[in-house]
């Protein structure tokens, strides 16, 4: 099982940092380094610059937003990047939600089944550098009857096959993504609970995930003992984190997230965790989030305990475990730089206790 860090979203207050978090992380021999976007920085950005300040350690979006590009212009900025870093560079791709898309950049959230699938498709023909000829639901290329004619992409990339990796969580967009995808980037994943996500990403792939890389991000504290007093002051500093994603990132009737909580066991607390949220009341959604709930999808405690959690994780299948230190949200800006690079050292140690 291979390590990644997730630099998460820029512009959160730890600006600065990023790149002195990647290069530790390169140091360490970590495997690769993600960014994220969603209504502030692009991702593209800053894994340009990271790319610029590192030499061997991937970086990968985590995600690109679907209805923020073309397929096609997704499939130039991924060609020059992976060009840029020397073939290091991981696409990973999703569809947002509802709000983002069409509050946003004001793209319908219809069939993100069919998008998704239509746009993969796209990118890779344009990789190849056949002429872009696609007829579809949602792309025509050419558009018909116009001046437009089949262009093939100019440059050529360091790889004609750029790993793609899709952020997926309900049922059919896990089966999908182990159809047409080479990775997976999941959230929330607890190895008591991977038939919930593995399953369908299985279905998809045949019945079997050989040659997937099946990637998770993990919120993650070291704490300096196992107490149980210290566990639960080092998952508290989770909860707005979690809250924001179970409660906020969605709407009453369509939060991907929240429907993940259910699935695992959890409908009463998020509902509770969603009610709140929506009212008003983050803080109080936080204090809904279930301690256990936490600490199964994190890794909380010293290293020998995280040491444990990680070997479950590679039982399971995880083929990459993506370390996010800090847990920064809105009002909460996580950990300073010597904390996260604290965390990056000792998932590190923690890893080679394990000898996963």
């Amino acid at each position: 099982m291979q390590l990644g860090i997730n630099l998460g979203y820029f512009g959160l207050g730890s600006d600065t940092d990023n790149v002195a978090i990647a290069q530790e992380a390169e140091r360490l021999g970590y495997s690769s380094c993600w960014a994220a976007e969603v209504y502030g920085s692009d991702a593209a950005t800053v894994l340009a610059y990271i790319a610029a300040k590192t030499e061997r350690i991937h970086v990968g979006s985590a995600i690109f937003q679907i209805p923020a590009r073309t397929p096609a212009m997704t499939a130039m900025t991924a060609a020059t990047l992976d060009t840029l870093s020397g073939g290091r560079f991981r696409l990973g791709l999703g569809v947002s939600g509802p709000q983002v898309s069409e509050g946003w950049y004001g793209v319908s959230f219809d069939d993100p089944l069919g998008r998704t699938n239509e746009y993969v498709e796209i990118i890779r023909t344009a990789w190849s550098r056949e002429r872009l000829i696609h007829a579809g639901t949602h792309w025509t290329l050419p558009l018909p009857d116009g001046p437009g004619k089949p262009l093939k992409l100019t440059v050529h990339p360091v790889r004609e096959r750029i790993p793609v990796y899709i952020a997926a969580i309900g049922p059919k967009n896990l089966e999908q993504t182990g159809r047409i995808a080479d990775g997976w980037l999941g959230m929330y994943f607890s190895p008591e609970q991977a038939e919930v996500s593995l399953g369908p990403l299985r279905q998809g792939r045949g019945g079997s995930l050989d040659g997937f890389d099946v990637a998770t991000t993990v919120q993650v504290s070291v704490t300096q003992s196992d107490s149980a007093d210290e566990l639960r002051a080092a998952a508290d500093t989770h909860r707005a984190f979690v809250a924001l994603y179970l409660g906020g990132m969605g709407s009453r009737k369509q939060n991907f997230y929240n429907r993940q909580a259910r699935r695992m066991g959890h409908e009463q607390a998020a509902e509770e965790i969603q009610e709140r949220y929506l009212a008003g009341d983050p803080k109080g959604a936080a204090a809904a989030v279930p301690h256990d709930l936490i600490d199964s999808v994190s890794l909380i405690g010293t290293r020998e305990r995280i040491a444990d959690r990680l070997k479950a994780y590679a039982d399971t299948g995880v083929t990459t475990l993506i370390v996010a230190p800090g847990g920064a949200a809105p009002g909460h800006p996580g950990l300073t730089l010597d904390e996260r690079l604290t965390v990056l050292r000792g998932v590190a140690e923690a890893a080679e206790l394990a000898q996963v």
